[in-house]
């Protein structure tokens, strides 16, 4: 199966794994920018070189050489469940993707058929209940992870552990697995740990959410979105994914880690 998801910078200096909706498109510029002393120009997902992705061939074999042989340092960055789901819905359900299209095509269309989800206006900004319909959606990613019906789980709300639990069971192993929630020190634990041709000063780095402004903006707090059925689906989604990375599953308001995240838990229980 190799290392999929997986970016290494072409010094070798550090290899990251990958986890969707968590501060992705930043760390793959900081990396990119480690290497050559400027951001790739456009979205870092779409970088076909000045950096090594599982997804290029020519990059399969370095990557599982010096990941095998833990030969760089390995990180990856994990969030809360309660927004990262949050943000999915709002960008690739209710958003319009730098194509100009919907995400996945005919997805949207099936889920207002079989779901009754409402998403707004083609714009991606008409008001709507976001609520009631996020909720909806909530249903529908539950019938993805649980029973891969009507589709196959997506990327950006499978759960944060089956992302990072591949890297472990291929034979890799983490050195930091930081929070987005604390993304400045995170990654400056990673940045001080290792050498770089191109020296980093996190401060003066931009965000880079390339997912900003696709769709409507969130218009309640993050509790309000969910009710006792949508927390119970939570659990039944995410629960390896608020005990690993230590998140407050009874508070969805409060989205900053309850505890420390052990490396050796994560290893020994991700490891199967």
């Amino acid at each position: 199966m190799g290392f999929p998801g997986t970016w290494m910078t072409e010094s070798e200096s550090m290899v990251y794994r990958v986890v969707p909706k968590c501060a992705c498109s930043t760390i793959g510029q900081i990396m990119y920018y480690s290497d050559h002393g400027a951001f790739f120009d456009g979205d870092i997902h779409d970088a076909k070189s000045g950096i090594h992705k599982w997804a290029l061939d020519a990059s399969q074999g370095p990557i599982t050489e010096n990941v095998t042989a833990r030969k760089s340092y390995a990180f990856t960055c994990v969030r809360n469940p309660y927004t990262r789901i949050l943000s999915s819905f709002f960008d690739k359900i209710c958003g319009i993707q730098r194509n100009g299209r919907r995400y996945r095509g005919n997805m949207v269309p099936l889920l207002v058929q079989k779901y009754g989800i409402d998403v707004g206006g083609d714009d991606g900004k008409q008001e709507f209940d976001q609520i009631a319909s996020f909720r909806r959606f909530l249903l529908f990613a539950r019938d993805t992870i649980r029973w891969r019906r009507p589709m196959d789980p997506d990327i950006h709300w499978s759960a944060v552990s089956g992302h990072v639990s591949t890297f472990i069971i291929n034979g890799g192993t983490y050195d930091n697995i930081f929070w987005t929630e604390q993304f400045n020190d995170g990654m400056q634990q990673v940045l001080d740990a290792v050498e770089t041709p191109h020296k980093v000063d996190l401060a003066a780095i931009p965000r880079f959410n390339e997912s900003e402004g696709h769709g409507p903006k969130r218009a309640h707090p993050v509790e309000d979105y969910f009710d006792d059925l949508s927390m119970h689906l939570m659990r039944e989604i995410y629960k390896r994914d608020f005990d690993l990375f230590k998140y407050d599953f009874d508070n969805p308001g409060n989205k900053l880690p309850v505890g420390e995240i052990d490396l050796d838990e994560v290893h020994a229980k991700l490891g199967d």
